[in-house]
């Protein structure tokens, strides 16, 4: 796992955009795997500005709420339309979305997983992280090896995912979300997270013991994991002075 922290969420965001746009002018048609929310818009409107070629690359998204329609305002496919695919030349045919309104969810679930590996599976996942660790929606205590499913969202999550709806009471319940399985095949991880509230959730995932109670530290595990923070997410990291040098002090080989 590499730790790259940087000062502000915005520097943090471009070495990120980089090494993906890095990527896709490598392999022009790679898969990549998705994230929704606050943290990754940034990240979205560079890789929309260095005007990339999507024409080939097939893209696969974490996670939708159930009970929803992919065009209302806060389904993860009006999300993703708005702040990504309209933007760039991707097939609408490459764009694959966990279908939150399919009437046999466990079925939708499987055939997510066929479609990923029939594109050869994930070669770049990109993950937020939730103030309870968790990774997509895997709450704490699901399990390290899950595949796409159905899941319960917390309280907590509820509660941090109520002003995209205005209330707690209009926050879904439910999520079809990849598993953690799912996520560790991906060939290389790259979490964000950016502000103080990110901060325990990081030193847990980072520092911490690998457990089912905060998902993301599963990716302590993974052969190719990178963590970008901004100094505020990085506060509770005990060895934040060595990550900061070795990322400092990267052999030029290894620099992106």
């Amino acid at each position: 796992m590499e730790i790259i922290i940087q000062p502000t969420p915005e520097a943090a965001t471009s070495i990120a955009a980089k090494l993906i746009a890095k990527l896709l002018r490598e392999k022009p048609n790679a898969v990549l795997g998705l994230a929704t929310g606050s943290t990754p818009l940034a990240l979205y409107r560079e890789l929309v500005a260095l005007k990339l070629d999507w024409s080939k690359v097939k893209t696969f998204n974490l996670d939708e709420y159930i009970g929803i329609s992919p065009q209302h305002p806060q389904s993860y496919h009006s999300f993703m339309w708005g702040n990504l695919f309209q933007h760039v030349n991707i097939l609408v045919k490459n764009v694959h979305i966990p279908d939150g309104m399919a009437k046999d969810i466990p079925v939708s679930c499987k055939l997510y997983e066929e479609k990923i590996s029939a594109a050869g599976g994930i070669d770049l996942q990109v993950l937020g992280i939730g103030t309870d660790g968790h990774i997509g929606f895997n709450e704490p205590t699901s399990s390290l090896a899950s595949r796409t499913r159905i899941k319960t969202l917390t309280q907590q999550t509820i509660k941090d995912n109520a002003h995209f709806f205005g209330t707690e009471a209009k926050v879904p319940h439910h999520v079809i979300t990849m598993g953690i399985g799912t996520i560790m095949e991906a060939r290389q991880n790259l979490l964000l997270a950016f502000g103080e509230k990110k901060a325990a959730a990081i030193a847990a995932a980072v520092e911490g013991p690998i457990t089912a109670m905060n998902p993301a530290s599963v990716l302590q595990m993974h052969p190719n994991a990178k963590v970008f923070l901004d100094a505020a997410a990085a506060v509770k990291l005990m060895k934040a002075d060595y990550y900061r040098w070795v990322y400092d002090h990267k052999p030029q080989w290894q620099q992106f």
